[in-house]
């Protein structure tokens, strides 16, 4: 959303932006190679082609069948890599970060792509005008900061995915139809904020409701059932900060829609679905006050389909590799932690040591040590699974694959071998 402070349009910022095509065969041929050479990796591919797994003495690597980057991610890359090529002598800023992964984002600023989102920002957008150039991320951007960047006449590189843009359709014809957009997700999060605005509609008259958990959604149902003991004030303060302005639930809960931020657990949001349409009938005695549309992402399925598979038969441990911030990642988290022992890590230094694992704790919401990699120092026979979320780069995956047969004795020279066999 628009800061609070920005401030208003220069009077010499009103050319009309363009919506500019980077994706030229010349530039890109050059780029992605440049994208290989920074997140590629050989020695992943060759696990893959080889099944997943690979036993070195008593050590034994699981892949996923499926992980790491999805076709939206790596076209976002893309066209960053290709907007600083086309506009060498420009600014270029971002809006926030590409894509939830602290590698791709740090590669990004190196090459002097600036960001929009900080403390401090590296500039505001009030400040920008058609001299500059803006890279929407892969989560796209919300309403309000899109015709701003437009009033000022900057140039916009967008990489949003399309899957949320077909969310985005979709909340449109909801607010269209005159219905409320359930969605859910995470009310803070880039991708449903910038849902949410489009939830609102052409008019802006549009509503929303973000819901996060199955307690959100009964609290939710059982308001739209109706009954004695329903407090309008009580809703409005659970629910503040994930609703649109002038929101009543006593008269927006009428019709409804449901939609999610494209990389919510799929199970989970079927069930929401499932809950919702249910209170409208006990309501209604029908469900043509429902509305739902399959919103989640293919690829989000697809990693989390492979990871239960993985689980059919569970590793000693898994490593889930991904910056700590994503939303996709932290689900492949959430389905392999009652199962396995699960360490969250952004990648192959948070493997401290024989002794210990530095990862990230999604009930404490902060990174801890733990001593679970007593495994890795272990003599007897052991296997260590490893997945990653959408955003997260193969090298990443390579170094950590590296790392874990390094602490049971295997060295790297080894290894390397698979790069050349």
């Amino acid at each position: 959303m628009v800061p609070a402070d920005t401030p208003a349009p220069s009077a010499k910022a009103k050319k009309k932006p363009r919506r500019v095509n980077v994706r030229t065969p010349e530039v890109m041929e050059r780029v992605q190679a440049e994208v290989q050479s920074h997140y590629r990796s050989s020695v992943v591919e060759k696990l893959r082609e080889g099944g997943g797994k690979l036993t070195v003495g008593n050590t034994t690597v699981r892949l996923a069948k499926q992980f790491g980057f999805c076709y939206g991610v790596e076209r976002a890359i893309d066209l960053a890599y290709a907007a600083r090529r086309v506009f060498g002598d420009r600014n270029i800023y971002l809006i926030g970060e590409i894509i939830h992964n602290p590698e791709v984002n740090r590669q990004l600023r190196e090459m002097g792509i600036q960001n929009l989102v900080g403390d401090p920002p590296d500039a505001r957008i009030g400040e920008l005008g058609p001299d500059d150039v803006v890279i929407v991320p892969a989560f796209g951007a919300d309403v309000a900061l899109m015709d701003r960047l437009d009033q000022q006449g900057c140039s916009i590189v967008d990489t949003t995915c399309g899957d949320v843009m077909k969310v985005w359709r979709r909340v449109r014809q909801y607010a269209r139809d005159g219905f409320t957009s359930i969605i859910h997700g995470k009310a803070k999060h880039e991708e449903t904020r910038a849902t949410a605005s489009r939830a609102l509609g052409d008019d802006g008259d549009g509503q929303y409701l973000v819901v996060l958990t199955l307690d959100d959604c009964d609290y939710l149902c059982r308001y739209i059932a109706g009954g004695e003991g329903r407090d309008r004030e009580a809703f409005l303060a659970r629910f503040e900060g994930a609703y649109s302005p002038g929101f009543d639930p006593d008269r927006h809960l009428e019709k409804v829609g449901v939609a999610n931020q494209t990389t919510m657990l799929k199970g989970e949001t079927e069930e929401i679905q499932r809950r919702v349409r249910a209170a409208v009938i006990d309501r209604d005695g029908d469900a043509g006050n429902f509305q739902v549309f399959d919103t989640i992402c293919g690829a989000t399925q697809e990693r989390q389909d492979a990871l239960f598979e993985m689980l059919r038969d569970p590793p000693d441990l898994l490593l889930v590799v991904g910056g700590y911030n994503s939303s996709n990642t932290s689900h492949l988290v959430e389905i392999a932690e009652p199962k396995v022992p699960t360490f969250f890590i952004r990648g192959a230094s948070c493997i401290t040591s024989l002794e210990e694992i530095v990862h990230y704790d999604l009930h404490a919401e902060n990174e801890i040590t733990s001593d679970y990699a007593r495994l890795f120092a272990d003599d007897q026979p052991v296997t260590i699974g490893i997945t990653a979320g959408a955003s997260c780069p193969n090298n990443l995956i390579e170094e950590t694959v590296f790392r874990v047969f390094e602490l049971r004795g295997v060295p790297r020279e080894e290894l390397e071998k698979l790069r050349n066999p």
